[in-house]
């Protein structure tokens, strides 16, 4: 008899026969499963990759495409409930999951209209969120007639449409010269609004419809890799400016009814208006300092949600930065963390290592957190760990 509900006919999670199932194995669900084996939750985990980092943490992984209808339906099946840790899996087989009583959160109603990020771009439009003007092109060669046509000007910024990660799927095009190379696909072009921060908010919402949010953060990014560099709680923003981005990565919630984390992406204009850029429902790489910085990490508060219990305290302990650990150009193969003896001895420096064992140029391989009570004392040594730190490989 599978242990499930306890006496009191609510589900049981803890210590029984329940079982989550992760579609996904990188660091996200690396770092979700030390809150699943932190409450003794029982976790499948399904990725492409057989070196996939959450293999470890997992009870049971499985090698697959998380984009073979098949194959995310025969997983699925042997769970309970299902979550993501990224957007570009199988819809069809969640939904039929879901009519067969499974739990699915995200929904793959709320993943249809994420997913893909020119319906994502109608969807703010369409629910009055501020947003910046977007055009939707079939493909590449449907956008050069519209510049041909000038129903487009440079400069604008490309985005693929689908399957964009990490700064992939982004560019900037200031002229025809920067079309070269670009990808035959569906893809967006949004127009280039000048701004003077990149934000985030981290929003938890459980089935209940009880809602939570982490701090703004401000992002700082790398110039030519269009990768997050730091992540910097709280944001150093006038109070009324967190409190418009608050609201506003509110009303993106409650538009998407999500379930689970919604990490809404917003611009900071010269003006002090909030746009919201797009969303990740799931962890999401500008809340990692949650998990040292924060009174419940965003990993911890990812599985209240979609398990249906109470939120825990979003609220900061400390100040918080985290500085990403990409690969450093001119690098590729087995890889070797240099100076990590030197980081780990200044105080409230935490590094986190994924488990990816080949490094290459601007590949996320870990992540770096500084906790002090002084925001300013905690930028410091953010940059004293950028500096020494180098994700190499042998020569």
């Amino acid at each position: 008899m599978r242990q499930i509900k306890n006496n009191n006919d609510e589900m049981n999670y803890f210590s029984s026969d329940f079982k989550l199932g992760i579609l996904g194995g990188g660091q996200l669900g690396k770092m979700l499963l030390t809150e699943t084996r932190k409450f003794d939750i029982t976790t499948l985990v399904l990725d492409p990759s057989n070196e996939a980092p959450a293999q470890f943490g997992a009870n049971k992984f499985f090698t697959g495409s998380l984009m073979d209808y098949e194959t995310v339906y025969q997983f699925g099946k042997m769970c309970d409930a299902i979550t993501i840790e990224i957007e570009n899996v199988n819809l069809d087989a969640l939904d039929k999951l879901e009519e067969e009583g499974h739990i699915v959160f995200p929904s793959p109603k709320t993943l249809r209209l994420i997913q893909n990020k020119g319906k994502q771009k109608d969807f703010y439009v369409d629910n009055n969120i501020p947003t910046s003007k977007h055009q939707r092109f079939v493909d590449l060669n449907d956008l050069k007639k519209s510049l041909e046509k000038d129903e487009l000007e440079f400069p604008f910024v490309w985005k693929c449409a689908q399957f964009g990660y990490d700064g992939n799927g982004v560019k900037i095009c200031r002229s025809t010269m920067d079309l070269m190379n670009l990808p035959e696909v569906e893809c967006i072009a949004e127009e280039m609004v000048p701004f003077k921060n990149e934000l985030s908010v981290i929003i938890a919402r459980n089935v209940k419809g009880d809602v939570k949010t982490y701090p703004v953060v401000e992002m700082e990014f790398h110039p030519e890799a269009n990768q997050v560099e730091y992540v910097i709680c709280p944001a150093r923003i006038d109070e009324e400016v967190a409190q418009l981005a608050i609201e506003t990565a509110l009303q993106v919630s409650k538009a998407f009814h999500h379930v689970g984390l919604l990490a809404v992406e917003m611009f900071q204009t010269e003006n002090d208006d909030i746009l919201v850029n797009e969303v990740a429902p799931r962890p999401h790489n500008s809340g990692h300092h949650t998990i040292e910085a924060s009174y419940t990490s965003q990993f911890e508060n990812h599985l209240r949600s979609i398990l249906n219990l109470p939120l825990g305290n979003t609220d900061s302990k400390v100040a918080g930065i985290m500085v990403n650990l990409v690969g450093e150009e001119g690098f590729s193969g087995p890889v070797i963390y240099e100076n990590i003896e030197k980081i780990m001895a200044i105080d409230g420096v935490t590094p986190h290592i994924y488990g990816k064992k080949e490094t290459r140029p601007f590949r996320k391989m870990g992540h770096v957190t500084i906790v002090n009570e002084d925001m300013t004392e905690a930028r410091k040594i953010a940059e004293e760990v950028k500096n020494s730190i180098r994700v190499i490989s042998v020569q």
